[in-house]
């Protein structure tokens, strides 16, 4: 059985770095459906830093909410690291954020157009231009979600290093 990332622990250490650098972080989420920022606001100190989230979990909100390419969208579909990349940029920018993430991925249990459970597409979009790291995680739906979420906070700690 993989081992249960401390998100909290996680959440903690990011909100302190941003806090100390005086920048922010807002997500896009499909698979997790919010719970990117529902982790970062347990942490005390949150509000300084969290600027906010767009659940993304129809593939028309993608584009409606965060400005993905509707063509991108029709000719991928809505789990690709591109669809990452652009989630990533539209919190960003609608949030008025330094810093924005993007997870789109299959949580499971049965692929979703001819995508495999556990599929993760995480993006980042930060002043220094996007970053796409993809992922294969194995496990239950709360894995595969709490493993993306894990996931996407060790992306954006990479970057403030």
């Amino acid at each position: 059985m993989p081992a249960v990332p401390d998100l909290d622990g996680q959440a903690a250490g990011l909100v302190a770095a941003l806090t100390r650098r005086g920048e922010t972080v807002a997500a896009a989420e499909s698979l997790t459906a919010g719970l990117v920022c529902a982790t970062l606001a347990r942490i005390p100190g949150a509000s300084a830093v969290l600027r906010g989230g767009l659940v993304v979990y129809a593939t028309e909100l993608k584009h409606v909410l965060a400005g993905v390419d509707e063509a991108l969208l029709a000719a991928r579909g809505a789990v690709d690291p591109e669809v990452a990349a652009q989630l990533a940029a539209g919190a960003r920018d609608r949030c008025g954020a330094t810093w924005g993430l993007g997870l789109t991925g299959v949580a499971g249990p049965s692929a979703q157009d001819g995508v495999a459970p556990g599929t993760v597409h995480i993006g980042l979009r930060g002043p220094f231009g996007p970053t796409v790291r993809t992922l294969v995680l194995t496990g239950d739906r709360d894995a595969v979600r709490t493993g993306s979420v894990s996931a996407a906070f060790t992306l954006l700690e990479e970057q403030l290093d």
